[in-house]
């Protein structure tokens, strides 16, 4: 089990993140997910890769935090999500433009936006994001994966006829 913490703990620390969009809660749920693991390991029958099923219990661990706080999560991106840069004006505008994604992402219905962090943050494939744990089809996911991102597409081109 510490193999595997150490192996997925920042990609299921930065999947809760993103659906969170705070680095304690984020830690706390990725925490009580590798607790929950170790206490049913013994489910696991690798069916899937190690990393669909730890995301399956964050996204659990996440839907039950949401019951306890009765709450909508809101996505606040820190520094840390932004790759480095050459120069402070390339570091602005990127993470202006990284801002301004998230923020459309969040705009998304709560399924695609599941979907679209779990493609990017957790870089599951569509299987594993649709049969798995979103518990659908994998067609259902790439569709929702490619409805998304032709509506994000769309709202960055309203964005930039203004």
């Amino acid at each position: 089990m510490d193999e595997m913490f150490e192996k997925y703990s920042q990609m299921i620390f930065r999947y809760l993140k993103g659906l969170c969009g705070d680095d304690s809660l984020a830690e706390e749920l990725m925490q009580e997910t590798f607790y929950q693991a170790v206490k049913s390991i013994n489910r696991y029958d690798g069916t899937c890769k190690p990393s669909t099923w730890l995301c399956q219990i964050a996204k659990h661990m996440w839907l039950r935090e949401l019951k306890r706080q009765k709450r909508v999560s809101d996505i606040q991106p820190d520094e840390s999500m932004f790759p480095l840069v050459n120069s402070a004006e390339e570091y602005v505008v990127d993470h202006y433009e990284m801002l301004s994604l998230l923020q459309k992402v969040h705009c998304l219905n709560p399924e695609a936006r599941e979907v679209v962090l779990l493609r990017i943050n957790g870089d599951l494939s569509f299987k594993e994001i649709g049969e798995t744990i979103m518990g659908h089809s994998e067609s259902w996911a790439r569709v929702t994966f490619y409805r998304a991102k032709k509506k994000l597409k769309e709202m960055i081109s309203d964005e930039n006829e203004m």
